[in-house]
């Protein structure tokens, strides 16, 4: 099988070895994925991933209730019988095994595991290339999800690619009054031809009037930038992982009272929706595809400044 290895170097193989699924477990052959900013995080060190990268993507079901049917899957992998997974809180088994990320080879080969109560199908008007992006528009719908939106707050998003560019789309749709800050003129451009209000970085104004900010940079620095634009009483929601080690002064959370909270994984369902209706617009973002056989080039080109979305098309 074809897929992309990355065992603390990144490499295409055309060996690769498909284990047998497992009770509950589907085979879905890929068409379609999306190198993400975990990707980039785990060629870094994070997590000390080996095995097969890749856990955005779109396919078709091999056998099971959706045999021959496009689907996408939720990344968590449950073992379904601990206090966690009793209680709702699925994503954080302790057990879990994550596809592409944690013991769970993933969908950068021509196919992937994936247990069945994880899948759901993909409406026929949705395209491959928009399916692609329902694990990132999940997670930017999770916002939501945690924090109530009801009065319509101001938020700020910080940075400009993928999964901010996706988060700024969501919580303008969900009510919210949205900037983005970012360092790149033409990825706050695709922002602001949707009627985003964007702000470079270097010309943003320390002023704390913001109810939320979302930290969607990727980077050590993101927090700093968000302590300095939150109001008092205000909160933080910090969307990406860094592979680097952070160092940060408390006090200031409380001082002013500020929360902090993780954000991952969210909604299938209500992302399938947005994509569905066309509130959430991901082909701009699309900037280049590569066939598997290309693997060092296709990361290569995802970490430049100019680059949004990269895909392996395995059609």
């Amino acid at each position: 099988m074809r897929a992309i290895l990355f065992d603390g170097q990144l490499q295409f193989t055309n060996s690769a070895v498909l284990r047998d699924p497992r009770p509950g477990e589907i085979r879905v052959d890929v068409t379609c994925a999306g190198i993400c900013e975990t990707d980039l995080q785990l060629c870094r060190g994070y997590m000390g991933f080996r095995g097969i990268l890749g856990h955005e993507f779109v396919g078709v079901a091999r056998d099971g209730r959706y045999a021959g049917r496009r689907v996408v899957g939720e990344i968590n992998c449950a073992c379904d019988v601990c206090d966690y997974c009793r209680t709702g809180l699925k994503n954080h088994c302790p057990h879990r095994t994550v596809i592409g990320i944690l013991n769970h080879d993933g969908a950068f080969a021509e196919t992937v595991i994936v247990p069945e109560a994880n899948l759901y199908p993909v409406p026929d008007h949705v395209t491959d290339d928009e399916a692609v992006f329902v694990e990132p528009v999940a997670a930017a719908c999770r916002i939501g999800e945690q924090i109530s939106l009801r009065s319509g707050p101001q938020v700020t998003v910080l940075g400009d690619g993928r999964l901010g560019n996706l988060c700024a789309q969501v919580l303008r749709h969900q009510g919210c009054r949205v900037r983005v800050v970012g360092k790149h003129e033409e990825k706050l451009s695709l922002l602001k031809t949707l009627g985003i209000a964007t702000v470079l970085l270097k010309d943003l104004q320390p002023e704390r009037c913001d109810t939320l900010v979302v930290d969607c940079t990727g980077s050590p620095s993101g927090l700093d930038t968000a302590l300095q634009i939150v109001r008092p009483g205000g909160t933080v929601v910090l969307k990406t992982t860094v592979a680097a080690h952070q160092s940060l002064h408390m006090a200031p959370f409380v001082i002013d009272e500020i929360s902090l909270i993780g954000s991952r994984c969210g909604p299938f369902d209500k992302a399938i929706e947005l994509l569905a209706q066309g509130v959430v617009q991901v082909k701009p973002l699309i900037k280049a595809r590569f066939p598997l056989e290309q693997a060092t080039e296709a990361f290569e080109h995802a970490v430049r400044k100019d680059c949004l979305k990269v895909l392996f098309d395995f059609r």
